[in-house]
C-alpha cells in the first residue's frame, strides 16, 4: 500500500512519525505548518528536518538513510593533519552566524538555485537567538572564508550546510566542530545525507532506526552552555 503525504496543521506542531516518510520521493513526509522556532526544535527531536526550494510549499523529510558521526572519530588524513599544523586560518563559534548562513546561502557552482531561502534564514537567525542554533566560522585574518551552522539538541548536533572559499575551509571548520563537541560530551553530529566529502571525514551511513534510537538517548543530554559561548577553537 503506497504512503500518503501528511498535511500539517497550522494550529498546532504535530508530526507524524518518520516511519510513515515516503519511498517516492524518499524520506519525504509531510508538508505545510511554518518554520516557528517550536515546530522546527520538534522536528530536530524526532530527526525530522525542513528542505524545499524557494517558492514551494515548506516540505519536511526523515530518509530512511541517515549520515552520522561519533564527533570523537573524525578522521584527519596526514594531508589534512599536516595543513592544519601549517594553517594561519583561525576557527571561532557564534561569531558570526548571520554572515554563515548567508554565505551558505550562495549557490554553489554546479547549482541554479538554493535552497536556503529568506524564510529558511530568518528561521534560523531566530533559533540562534534563542541560543539553540550555532555556527562555526573559518577565518583569514578578518575575511570569512570558511564556516557551518546547524541546531544542537542535546548532545546532538545536527548540521545544516557549510560553505569554503579557500580549499580545506570547510573541512577546517567540520574538524573544529566534531573535537570542540567531543570536549563537551557531544555524543552525535548529524549531517543528514550522506556525501563524498562527509565519507571522507569519516562520517558513516546509519539506519533512521538506529538514528531516532541514538536522538531519544541523548536529545535531553545537558550540554554546558559554555560549550556555544563565543570562542577560538583551538585543534588538536
Amino acid at each position: 500500500m503506497s504512503k500518503q503525504l501528511f498535511v500539517l496543521s497550522p494550529d498546532d506542531v504535530y508530526f507524524p512519525d518518520p516511519i510513515n516518510s515516503m519511498e517516492d520521493p524518499e524520506g519525504l513526509l509531510a508538508i505545510g505548518g511554518d518554520l516557528s522556532t517550536t515546530r522546527l526544535l520538534q522536528a530536530y527531536q524526532q530527526a525530522i528536518f525542513p528542505w524545499f526550494s524557494e517558492g514551494e510549499p515548506i516540505l519536511w523529510w526523515s530518509p530512511i538513510e541517515r549520515a552520522v558521526i561519533n564527533p570523537a572519530q573524525v578522521r584527519i588524513s596526514k594531508s589534512m593533519a599536516k595543513f592544519i599544523r601549517h594553517t594561519s586560518l583561525t576557527v571561532t563559534i557564534n561569531h558570526a552566524f548571520t554572515e554563515v548562513i548567508n554565505a551558505c546561502a550562495i549557490p554553489r557552482k554546479t547549482q541554479a538555485e538554493t535552497w536556503i531561502s529568506p524564510a529558511i534564514k530568518n528561521a534560523y537567525k531566530k533559533l540562534h537567538k534563542i541560543g539553540a542554533a550555532h555556527s562555526v566560522e573559518v577565518w583569514d585574518k578578518e575575511i570569512l572564508v570558511g564556516g557551518l551552522y546547524g541546531v544542537n539538541i542535546g548532545s546532538v548536533f545536527c548540521g545544516e550546510s557549510m560553505f569554503h572559499q579557500q580549499t580545506n575551509a570547510s573541512k577546517l571548520a567540520f574538524i573544529a566542530l566534531c573535537q570542540h563537541f567531543s570536549r563537551y560530551q557531544g555524543q552525535i553530529i548529524d549531517c543528514q545525507m550522506m556525501t563524498p566529502h562527509l565519507e571522507s571525514l569519516g562520517v558513516v551511513a546509519n539506519t533512521r532506526d538506529d538514528f531516532i534510537e541514538q536522538l531519544t538517548q541523548y536529545k535531553n543530554s545537558i550540554t554546558a552552555k559554555s560549550c556555544w559561548d563565543k570562542q577560538k577553537i583551538t585543534l588538536l
